[in-house]
């Protein structure tokens, strides 16, 4: 049986949020507000709850959830070949409404899905989210929504949608931001944007060269044929949607889904 915790307010949420932890040290599933929309979050380092997060909401292995991180200091915990660039805009910009995917630490023992070898990383700008990432570290969260369904704005949007599946559900009220995160890829030779989202281009921009959705990627120049195709079995991201070497679900083949990642 699902319980709901408030945790609007500091000085009231810590049972909440020591059942929460409970929860997910346990390998079960949590929802949690966020910044942007409610998401359905379990423990990174847990392949079985990762795989029982992906369940609830009818998503696959191809479709695998970003991470969201308590600190900046984080990312380099998990990502690796981390661009200045990219750097940059995770100081601008988190915590808040930007999630770069980049390549993955290949020494961490974990199961995501089929990210092939890349991870979406994500600070959250929301004070209960925060404080329950510090005590649990890393997790895989998803927007709080059955697939093809609205993202949840609200906890019982997405207790209606999720149900007994979650253990836990944090209400924080309704969700601050509404508009999904924008997702900047920073494994290729130029940071791009695959989904536009919270941050503006505009904004991203003003921190550091960022190529929007529809611009081509330019390919450095190679002095041979055959060297010119070297690397490109990645084909560059649609808008809004998988083909970046990490196909996060927030870029999932359903545009109107909103993502807490």
């Amino acid at each position: 049986m699902s319980s709901v915790h408030d945790v609007t307010d500091p000085n009231t949420w810590g049972p909440a949020i020591d059942e929460a932890v409970n929860t997910v040290s346990r390998g079960g599933l949590l929802v949690l507000p966020t910044d942007t929309v409610y998401g359905i979050g379990a423990d990174a380092f847990d392949a079985e709850a990762v795989a029982a997060l992906l369940a609830a909401k009818g998503r696959g292995r191809q479709m695998p959830p970003p991470v969201l991180i308590p600190d900046v200091r984080t990312l380099d915990g998990l990502a690796t070949e981390v661009p200045d660039d990219a750097r940059k805009l995770a100081e601008a910009f988190w915590p808040g409404g930007l999630t770069i995917i980049l390549q993955a630490q290949p020494s961490l023992q974990w199961d995501l899905g089929e990210t092939h070898g890349t991870v979406a990383l994500r600070m959250p700008d929301h004070p209960a989210a925060l404080a329950l990432l510090r005590r649990t570290g890393p997790l895989a969260v998803s927007s709080a929504n059955a697939t093809g369904n609205p993202a949840a704005l609200e906890v019982a949007d997405a207790q209606a949608q999720l149900g007994d599946a979650v253990t836990v559900y944090l209400d924080g009220g309704d969700a601050p931001g509404g508009v999904a995160s924008t997702i900047v890829d920073a494994t290729g030779a130029q940071l791009r944007v695959v989904r536009q989202g919270a941050i503006t281009l505009e904004a991203l921009n003003d921190a550091a060269p960022v190529r929007g959705v529809d611009e081509p990627v330019e390919e450095p120049a190679t002095e041979t044929p055959a060297a010119s195709t070297a690397g490109t079995a990645d084909a560059s991201p649609e808008p809004a949607d998988a083909g970046t070497p990490a196909r996060t679900e927030e870029q999932g083949s359903a545009p109107a889904e909103e993502s807490a990642g």
